[in-house]
């Protein structure tokens, strides 16, 4: 998992929405010290999703990092389908979750 303190700001204010601060404080440390988490800084912001320009903390990591894709269903990022350059593939939870799967 690749973040940066952006996401982990987005990721703690939407679980406390849902839980309390406590546990959304608790979900972010464990993201910060799990041993496959790779914290990132970005250097460049490409601004491609207009319709939420929130969203683009997301892409923008996918490119810094050299990610193979964003897990979301969220539809904003439709229009990296049409993007050619720079070039972020996107695949929604339940193929991800598929993928995992089949690696097992």
């Amino acid at each position: 998992m690749i973040i940066r303190n952006e996401v982990i700001t987005d990721y703690e204010e939407v679980i406390a929405r849902f839980t309390n601060e406590i546990i959304a404080s608790n979900v972010s440390e464990l993201l910060l010290i799990r041993p496959n988490t790779e914290k990132f800084e970005i250097y460049y912001n490409w601004s491609l999703i207009v319709k939420d320009y929130d969203d683009n903390k997301f892409v923008d990591l996918a490119i810094a990092s050299n990610s193979d894709y964003i897990v979301t269903n969220d539809s904003h990022f439709k229009i990296l389908n049409k993007t050619d350059f720079p070039k972020v593939k996107t695949i929604k939870l339940d193929d991800f979750v598929d993928l995992l799967r089949k690696q097992k």
